[in-house]
């Protein structure tokens, strides 16, 4: 059980407090509700860009001093940016808890002052060399892009990727940047969580005394585009790539219940059933067997309408791609036969992994911040790893039957260029 304090300033940051003495560290986490679900047409890419502009100093830190402050003093810091949120977090000593507060005050409440044309042109720089090394550049380096472009119609907040495109990063304006930041990076919109060696009402007056200054702003606008579309895509929606990868690779997806459902937790339990570890399905039926090289299965934990069931096998020199895709459309379709065994090794694989992430207090912190945003209350995360526990083989049997067809199926094949 983690033990959670939950509060809210007047100025509406919501704050998590879950203490633990047994290390002399604490983590603190800024989970920011933007991510790339929020950007409008237009503006993909400005979650993951400001993620980047975060770093470059604020009204009294200079240009990458976040770093050299927390590095300075024996501790670690860093962000990711997803589809439903951007997250910023550190690890220090505990008696430096307040450097790591002041730091991430100073840039949400005092980040616009020392924001340049300089400093964004910059960024933008970095951020279209990062899209070249892992998208365009790199093998396979686009296949999320293509699932997610067949998966959801462009209407869809999931139709384009975190670090978005070309164009819209290229085109982004210092104004572009201010207008973002003073819609999303505020108290309102934000959960802070501190996890590890502190002292619940201690840690509270601190977080009172950096944050509360900070002004509320305005309230959340909505989620733009469509989030309501059917757990179906209707057919299965196939694309095949002839590119410089070494080998012949299938990804397959389909639509899922969202994260924020009851039904989340039958998909967790299949998706651990198919592809989690060596004695999963995929792993058995496909790689020992000399089928596939590699596989994995993975439910991701999305929110806006639905999640995303994604599956992976790359073949040998010699593997048909066409053929991979049925080995592997097979083992989908027919996990409707889990046998009892089968899903309580996945259910206790997957309970132990949990357990052995939530020993690490930066892991903690960034579990903890999820619950709060996604369900309003951190300690549900207790809750959650019962619940997943809980999961019956019939429930399980069910949701293969009810998403794992054929009419709920997105299929990205890669081959290698002819010659390669």
């Amino acid at each position: 059980m983690v033990a959670t304090y939950e509060s809210t300033l007047a100025n509406g940051l919501r704050v998590v407090i879950a203490p633990d003495r047994t290390t002399p560290v604490v983590a603190v986490n800024v989970w920011y509700q933007v991510g790339s679900r929020s950007e409008p047409p237009g503006r993909t890419g400005f979650a993951h860009l400001f993620e980047h502009m975060m770093f470059q100093g604020s009204e009294h830190v200079a240009r990458n001093g976040h770093f050299h402050h927390i590095e300075t003093v024996g501790g670690s810091a860093n962000a990711t940016t997803w589809f439903d949120r951007t997250s910023y977090y550190e690890t220090v000593p505990s008696h430096h808890l307040d450097l790591a507060l002041w730091l991430e005050a100073d840039r949400m409440g005092w980040l616009l002052p020392a924001m340049t044309s300089e400093k964004l042109e910059n960024q933008r720089q970095v951020v279209m060399n990062e899209r070249r090394e892992r998208y365009d550049n790199q093998p396979y380096g686009d296949w999320d892009e293509r699932v997610q472009s067949l998966l959801f119609p462009a209407s869809h907040p999931y139709h384009h990727t975190v670090i978005g495109s070309m164009e819209d990063i290229e085109s982004a304006t210092l104004e572009d940047v201010h207008d973002f930041f003073e819609t999303h990076y505020r108290p309102g919109n934000a959960i802070l969580t501190i996890a590890g060696d502190c002292e619940p009402e201690g840690a509270l007056d601190r977080v009172r005394r950096y944050f509360g200054d900070i002004r509320a702003g305005p309230p959340s606008p909505p989620v733009p585009g469509e989030e309501r579309i059917p757990l179906a895509t209707g057919e299965t929606h196939r694309s095949d790539v002839q590119a410089a990868v070494p080998l012949p690779r299938v990804y397959m997806a389909c639509r899922a219940p969202a994260f924020t459902t009851e039904a989340f937790y039958a998909g967790e339990a299949v998706s651990c059933c198919l592809g989690s570890g060596r004695s999963s399905r995929l792993y058995e039926r496909l790689v020992r067997t000399g089928v596939a090289k590699s596989a994995s299965c993975h439910l991701l934990p999305l929110t806006s309408g639905s999640a995303i069931l994604l599956a992976a096998a790359t073949g040998l020199e010699d593997t048909d791609a066409a053929e991979l895709e049925e080995a592997l459309a097979a083992e989908m379709e027919g996990a409707r036969d889990l046998g009892e065994d089968e899903l309580h090794r996945a259910v206790v694989g997957a309970d132990t992994r949990n357990l052995k992430a939530l020993q690490s207090a930066q892991w903690r912190a960034e579990m903890l911040s999820s619950y709060a945003a996604h369900f309003g209350s951190a300690s549900r995360l207790n809750d959650d790893l019962r619940r997943l526990r809980k999961v019956t083989l019939d429930a399980a049997r069910l949701w293969c039957e009810e998403y794992l067809h054929a009419e709920n199926r997105v299929v990205v094949r890669y081959r290698p260029e002819l010659g390669k």
